[in-house]
């Protein structure tokens, strides 16, 4: 008997073509059109289509992604569901990605997939990655594995891929431990396993989170600028091991003289902070002060992890410890 996998549009370039007024991708396509593109479907799997809508990524919002969020969990409850597709524009997917796989404890495959190219280029790469996605959604193998990333016959982990490349079909990669297997002859493959599977359940978010990357010269102006203007959290892109100009400390004193929260990544693609350097703006000195280190999250999925954590609790203590406690004793 044939699964059943529903298929949630969100919108993005695998739902877009041409406008020749514009000379441009727009939102064209309807679900049904770009389904029929998938061909022979029906014989590895049944398909119900939902319709979410058809946001370009750059249009997706936090609130927009927690009542996706809301969505999904809703059909993971549902008996005749085996697994769940959401399509998804590239440029955001893989901030949606981490949400779901922190706010979702899935019994079932949770697998998110986009395209590269839209319907009026050559080698529209669309209908080929949602068949990758539907075969891996319907596998046994795909069970407790968090939210999956399928595109180019690759599926990765929400927690650890990025976009790499404004361009490339091959543009999501797992940096620094490779992808967790592939997609062949409709068949999925899995390599590794995900070993920690975090979870941070809250039906509440906070969207009020200033994501800052640091660099030479970098100040605190925008910083105090921000609290004194309601932000409720900061996530530092921080130098290297996790360190920043010390012309950012009265900024990051001030935030947490007022109990808001100051998470500690890096700018480097890959590679955890850690408080090796004890100078003024060294991590050992901002560890000190009270800010919080967040592992090897880039700045965008921290900042989706503050948002949850915000919603859940607002101690620093506990926010603490769902950033540490996985990496720092």
């Amino acid at each position: 008997m044939r699964k059943k996998v529903a298929v949630v549009f969100t919108g993005g370039t695998i739902s877009m073509k041409v406008d020749e007024r514009l000379a441009a991708a727009v939102p064209a396509l309807s679900n049904e059109e770009i389904m029929s593109m998938v061909t022979n479907i029906d014989k590895v799997a049944d398909i119900e289509v939902i319709d979410f809508g058809s946001y370009p990524s750059p249009h997706m919002s936090p609130m927009l992604i927690h009542n996706l969020a809301n969505i999904v969990k809703t059909l993971i409850k549902r008996d005749d569901i085996d697994g769940i597709v959401i399509t998804h524009g590239t440029d955001s997917l893989e901030e949606t990605a981490y949400f779901l796989d922190l706010n979702i404890n899935p019994t079932k495959p949770i697998v998110m997939v986009a395209a590269m190219r839209n319907n009026s280029e050559l080698g529209y790469d669309g209908s080929s990655n949602l068949s990758s996605a539907i075969c891996t959604a319907i596998s046994d193998e795909a069970l407790d594995k968090g939210v999956l990333i399928v595109l180019n016959n690759e599926v990765n982990s929400a927690r650890e891929v990025t976009k790499t490349h404004t361009l490339s079909l091959d543009t999501f990669k797992s940096l620094e431990f490779g992808p967790l297997g592939i997609v062949d002859n409709d068949e999925v493959i899995f390599y590794r396993n995900i070993m920690k599977h975090e979870h941070i359940e809250t039906d509440e978010i906070e969207t009020s989170i200033e994501l800052i990357k640091s660099c030479v010269g970098t100040d605190s102006s925008y910083m105090i600028f921000a609290i004194n203007n309601g932000a409720k959290g900061f996530v530092i892109e921080a130098m290297g091991r996790g360190n920043v100009p010390p012309e950012m400390i009265s900024g990051i004193k001030l935030a947490i003289s007022r109990d808001i929260p100051v998470i500690i990544v890096s700018r480097c693609p890959s590679g955890r902070v850690l408080d090796s350097y004890g100078y003024l703006g060294g991590g050992k000195n901002l560890r000190d002060l009270g800010a919080i280190f967040g592992g090897n999250l880039n700045g965008q999925k921290a900042r989706i992890k503050l948002m949850l954590a915000l919603g859940k609790t607002k101690k620093i203590s506990e926010i603490k410890t769902i950033f540490e406690s996985s990496f720092y004793k």
